[in-house]
């Protein structure tokens, strides 16, 4: 694939709102869940969660035109705001909105809207649903509201595919950039918590009271669930004029390739020498993925101890590589447990950095890579 610029962040998860939110959280090495989420269907218990906050959105949209845009919605609308105004003021240039491309990634799309609106139809029957539930429970709903809100004319798209949804995103934006339909790629990650989704995950993985991810040593899961958004905007690489000209080095870092398989029909090519973000979520199956296929002694990292385990953790993963690369250091990797067994070796103090790849594994053996480099 060709090479593409990150020009812009926009995020929001269990760490806070915004690129600084995020690189103090990566200073500080942890994050506490907050406590209490609710478990549908007589749980027992409540859990943990990273829970991202939306009220910042307020400056951007007034009370009025949220009263009717769902959780779903709000957390791609915050994402999306904030990285086209970084975007704007690193590159200090006004972006053509009507050669601007839109593509939004989600594993589960909008939890609660989608079960609020069953929940209408088995109460009141096909022709009192409500509508303002439907018409939000469509995955591309979050996509149409950053397009009118933000005054977006170009493509839009929404893409579903669970944990690697973001990869798929990312391959759809360079060919969009390739064939020269749009200028740039606002593109995003976004996933919310769900009761229904804490009764999965609590009668699957029970709930871990010590409230502390492993992602690299334990026998039982130790995932805690999170939601947020992480947003990016996209350019081909520029030239070395052209960067001179746009005030060269104020892009974040480039994404040079983007890879996605499954184990059954191929294995992850990995570049030698080269340090790893790990996607970890403290799921013993998955964690027997990583010791397998990457190579003993590799340079390792993995943040998902800051924003909790969801399909929107893979692109946090590539935020954090980004902001390693614009500064040219790699953050020590938090939650690892004095007692495991790790066959790695962990980036445990500041290292310097170049380069980097990020590396996630789904439960079913689906794999992605993507490397990125200063």
């Amino acid at each position: 694939m060709s090479a593409l610029q990150i020009d812009g962040l926009g995020l929001v998860g269990g760490f806070g709102c915004g690129v600084g939110q995020l690189k103090a959280a990566l200073k500080r090495g942890w994050v506490d869940p907050s406590l209490g989420a609710e478990c549908n269907i007589g749980a027992t218990h409540e859990l943990p969660l990273y829970r991202a906050n939306t009220s910042p959105l307020e400056r951007y949209l007034n009370k009025r035109v949220l009263r009717r845009i769902d959780h779903f919605s709000r957390l791609a609308l915050l994402g999306a705001f904030q990285a086209l105004e970084d975007a704007q003021t690193r590159q200090q240039a006004v972006l053509d909105k009507s050669r601007l491309g839109v593509v939004l990634c989600s594993g589960f799309g909008a939890l609660n809207t989608t079960f609020k609106f069953l929940d209408s139809v088995l109460d009141d029957g096909d022709s009192f649903a409500s509508p303002t539930a439907f018409s939000n429970s469509v995955h591309n709903a979050a996509a149409a509201h950053i397009s009118m809100q933000l005054g977006i004319s170009g493509p839009g798209l929404t893409l579903s595919q669970f944990d690697h949804s973001f990869a798929a995103g990312l391959l759809q934006a360079q060919q969009w950039l390739d064939e020269r339909r749009v200028d740039a790629v606002l593109l995003g990650v976004v996933d919310e918590y769900s009761s229904v989704l804490g009764y999965c995950w609590e009668r699957l993985l029970g709930v871990d009271t010590d409230t502390r991810m492993c992602p690299f040593g334990s026998d039982v899961p130790t995932a805690i669930p999170g939601e947020g958004a992480a947003f990016f905007v996209l350019r081909p690489q520029q030239g070395i004029e052209q960067n001179i000209e746009q005030k060269m080095g104020q892009s974040y870092a480039t994404i040079q390739q983007v890879a996605s398989g499954n184990l059954r029909g191929s294995k992850p090519q990995l570049a030698p020498d080269t340090p790893l973000i790990l996607g970890c979520e403290g799921h013993p199956p998955t964690l027997a993925m990583y010791q397998e296929h990457i190579p003993v002694h590799t340079s390792v990292a993995c943040y998902t101890p800051l924003y909790g385990a969801s399909p929107v953790a893979s692109g946090f993963d590539v935020a954090v590589a980004a902001l390693a690369l614009q500064g040219g250091e790699l953050s020590p990797s938090p939650g690892v447990a004095p007692s495991a067994n790790i066959p790695w070796s962990v980036v445990d103090t500041v290292a310097p950095v170049n380069t980097l790849a990020c590396v996630d594994f789904g439960v079913g053996g689906e794999y992605s890579v993507i490397q990125l480099q200063r």
